[in-house]
């Protein structure tokens, strides 16, 4: 399936994507092969849908290791030493009297990449509502709440990081973008949308008339990739404060205490040729690497088996940063990166309990605890609980685009490092140039 997307790619991207700039114009262009914006969402074909789908996936990879890396810089998760690019070590980590740059590939490439998912699942939504294929009721709720899904999870990724700038949430209409929406407007407009996309997706019957990678194995059916919907909206509750829908949406989504922590939906990659590779894997011991933050390191406990998310190297020195462990937490260029697993939802389940049912939470954090080697947690008070869950989030998600979401959320980004005199450590992206 991966092979699939690829070879459709260049396809998507003339359709929809490669000339979508970040403020999500689109300019108007042949499409070299045959096929037109106008004539798939007119009247497109069932394999013109599938298309569309695949397209979909192929998009949530595209600039996509540009938002992990900055998430995990400015987190202080990780650096990125490079010496083709200051940039990752001055102006992201706010080096002296550097700033972000409202036009500066770190911001304006991951916030356009999702946007561009965002256009492709808009057209598909169109295509499926003037589609000539003889589709059923229940297959079209099928092809809707996957769009929903896939828009929701990226509009959410645009807002981590935005924050409090707002992003767009309505650009159907390119030639009529809607209003910016503030951050609490953003996080209702995206909880909504998933859920009319649940009931699309209980509304689809048994099975999807399209297919999906190997990144939603385990959950390519209506019923499944609807506890993954779930899923998600319980990260938009947590976001949100609301706890008592965190522990809604987490009944209904694939949460399993007993279960893999690992089980979940990922973004695959795959080295054969012409396929997109992990963005965010370095190879270790390189010169050009991803150094995992001192701190990081430091602050483990003794016998955490997730000290093998990073691997002992000869000390590097870069821009007075000196680290002497390369990040590790992907295995090679074809590993998945995950979308959302169980780990993180029984770690949501801890927090979205603390203050109503301690002793619920306490031992949601010891399943975690225990399975990576550590005695149990004896913590009771609400503000032990909470440190704990913190901690542990810190490690279980290490370089999972987290750290600086959850950081910002708890209002403790001034807890995390500054490696420099007058390092800073920012809230939020400036709004692309392009946008203003």
């Amino acid at each position: 399936m991966i092979k699939s997307i690829n070879k459709i790619f260049f396809l998507i991207l003339v359709l929809v994507g490669m000339w979508l700039t970040p403020s999500c114009n689109i300019e108007e262009l042949d499409n070299p092969n045959g096929a037109s914006i106008s004539g798939i969402v007119d009247g497109a074909s069932k394999s013109e849908l599938q298309l569309l789908v695949t397209g979909t996936e192929s998009l949530m990879r595209k600039e996509v290791g540009y938002y992990y890396d900055v998430c995990g810089i400015i987190g202080r998760e990780y650096w990125f030493f490079t010496n083709s690019d200051p940039r990752y070590t001055g102006e992201l980590l706010g080096k002296n009297d550097a700033v972000l740059d409202n036009r500066g590939f770190y911001g304006t490439r991951p916030y356009a990449g999702r946007y561009k998912t965002v256009k492709n699942t808009n057209i598909l939504m169109e295509a499926t509502r003037n589609s000539k294929a003889i589709l059923t009721p229940a297959q079209k709720s099928g092809y809707y709440g996957f769009a929903k899904t896939i828009q929701a999870y990226e509009l959410l990724l645009a807002l981590n990081l935005q924050y409090t700038n707002g992003i767009r949430i309505d650009v159907s209409n390119e030639n009529h973008l809607g209003d910016f929406v503030d951050y609490d407007g953003a996080l209702m407009a995206i909880q909504d949308l998933l859920a009319e996309g649940a009931n699309d997706l209980a509304s689809a019957g048994d099975e999807f008339a399209f297919t999906l990678s190997s990144g939603f194995e385990g959950f390519d059916t209506p019923a499944a990739f609807a506890k993954f919907n779930h899923a998600l909206a319980a990260r938009v509750a947590l976001y949100q404060g609301d706890m008592g829908a965190v522990n809604t949406h987490l009944l209904a989504s694939f949460m399993d205490m007993s279960g893999d922590f690992d089980k979940g939906v990922y973004r695959p990659f795959s080295t054969a040729g012409g396929e997109v590779t992990n963005p965010v894997y370095r190879s270790p011991g390189q010169t050009e690497a991803l150094i995992a933050h001192p701190a990081w390191v430091a602050d483990i406990e003794p016998n955490d088996d997730r000290i093998n998310k990073v691997l002992p190297r000869d000390t590097l020195t870069l821009d007075n940063l000196t680290g002497t462990y390369d990040v590790a937490v992907y295995s090679g260029p074809s590993a998945s990166i995950p979308i959302i697993r169980n780990e993180e939802l029984i770690l949501m389940a801890a927090e979205a309990n603390i203050g109503t049912s301690n002793p619920a939470a306490k031992d949601m954090i010891n399943v975690i605890r225990t399975a990576h080697g550590l005695p149990d947690f004896t913590g009771t008070t609400d503000a032990e609980l909470l440190d704990e869950v913190i901690k542990q989030r810190r490690y279980s998600l290490f370089a999972e685009g987290h750290r600086w979401v959850d950081m910002r959320r708890w209002g403790r980004l001034d807890q995390l490092p500054e490696d420099r005199e007058n390092d800073d450590v920012w809230e939020k992206f400036p709004r692309p140039g392009s946008e203003n």
